[in-house]
């Protein structure tokens, strides 16, 4: 099929949303004609990777807002509402390339937000819309275990989250969409009450072959006092406040071990002044921000990955650590809660932080006292990582969606 796929986030040199982006088109051009359209932006890390590994079945269009128009956004500052405009301007791209090529399927691969509309909606083609995320929230029990720019953050968030619920193009888009693909369970209810046609549960994030090998060379540690590790930027949802906590209480039943925090964020500061105050001392170490083959090598020197994230709708950090043969402590919401099973790690409820606390903890002394479960549950984990998230599975799975997509289409044409 010739198939349109909208990748604002497409960057070979990325983990998270933009190396998905560019996987995802990869794993397209397997089996069809693609056209992507992606930021200008991402250009030169895409053509320095085309030069190396070709695609000759994908035809690029860079496009991005004018400067007169995006001299407000510095980073991540106004990225949703430049995402949001950039959307609307490359309709017009799009509306031009159908004219021209004639496709049989658009695909909105990236941003994948479920709050955040995509105008693909709008071309007469069937729409594969995701994955996507977004529906997923902190509980509310543990906003009190924030700081104040963390409270304001959820308040914002869920303000935006409301008004997003009154614009007519993501109605349209959900009215419009013939399969949504959802990250996780809370974003797939979502996507149920408001009746989008067909809904199916996967997961945004895939490991490569050759990442796959690389994390299954990792031996499982036998020596030393057992090392916890959280990967991720510092931020108050990903939950690293409450991973202290319940580290500073294994360490009152189980005095040697050792934690390591890595990345950066607006909470390192805070972190750090909750460590101190634990009395942690040097059993809790802050590498900072690490390049990715780095991050992925201090796998290689713990144990235990901990995760306690509080709205995360997909996420890599959880399969490299299974498939590195690590297992998982993180809590039963968002992505991970798909990600994990009670054979790779421990799933924990969230209800209240204090009660989070104490089962994470729990898990803690359980996988210290039982080194036998911590390898059973690192060979489960890397089966549940090849299986799960193998980028050529996803891609199997990704043309059987496509084709049930092209054949809704035609049915309905039919009727």
């Amino acid at each position: 099929m010739k198939i349109l796929v909208s990748a604002y986030a497409c960057d070979p040199t990325c983990g998270s949303e933009p190396g998905a982006g560019w996987n995802w088109v990869r794993q397209a051009a397997r089996f069809h004609d693609v056209w992507v359209i992606t930021r200008a932006k991402n250009r030169p890390m895409i053509e320095a990777a085309l030069r190396e590994d070709p695609l000759p079945s994908v035809r690029w269009t860079y496009f991005d807002l004018p400067r007169w128009a995006r001299v407000w956004k510095r980073g991540q500052r106004g990225v949703h509402l430049y995402y949001y405009l950039w959307q609307i301007a490359i309709y017009v791209i799009a509306k031009r390339l159908h004219a021209r090529v004639g496709f049989e399927l658009a695909h909105h691969a990236t941003f994948g937000t479920s709050w955040m509309p995509t105008l693909l909606a709008r071309l007469p083609v069937p729409l594969v819309w995701g994955p996507v995320g977004g529906a997923e929230t902190a509980p509310r029990a543990f906003y009190r275990s924030f700081g104040w720019r963390g409270r304001a953050y959820e308040r914002g968030r869920n303000v935006a989250r409301w008004a997003a619920e009154f614009d007519p193009l993501l109605h349209a888009t959900v009215r419009t969409a013939t399969i949504g693909l959802a990250k996780a369970n809370e974003t797939a209810e979502w996507m149920r009450r408001r009746r989008l046609r067909c809904v199916e549960l996967h997961q945004e994030s895939g490991i490569t072959e050759q990442e796959y090998a690389q994390l299954c060379r990792y031996p499982v540690r036998t020596e030393g006092p057992i090392r916890f590790v959280s990967m991720g930027r510092l931020l108050h949802w990903k939950g690293f406040h409450l991973g202290i906590r319940a580290f500073a209480a294994f360490r009152s039943v189980w005095p040697e071990g050792e934690y390591w925090i890595v990345g950066d964020g607006a909470e390192r500061g805070r972190l750090q002044e909750l460590a101190r105050r634990s009395g942690l001392g040097d059993a809790i170490r802050f590498p900072g921000a690490l390049a990715r083959v780095k991050v992925l090598e201090s796998l290689a020197v713990c144990d235990v990955l901990v995760h306690p994230s509080l709205h995360d709708s997909g996420g890599l950090v959880c399969p490299e650590a299974m498939a590195a043969g690590r297992p998982v402590i993180c809590l039963d919401l968002g992505g991970p809660a798909l990600q994990v099973t009670k054979e790779t790690g421990f799933k924990v409820l969230a209800g209240t932080p204090d009660q989070v606390v104490r089962d994470m903890s729990a898990a803690m002394v359980t996988l210290a006292r039982d080194p036998e479960l911590r390898h059973r549950m690192g060979e489960a984990g890397r089966r549940r990582a090849f299986e799960f998230c193998s980028w050529d599975r996803k891609g199997e799975y990704l043309n059987a969606v496509y084709q049930r997509a092209a054949a809704h289409a035609q049915r309905s044409a039919v009727g």
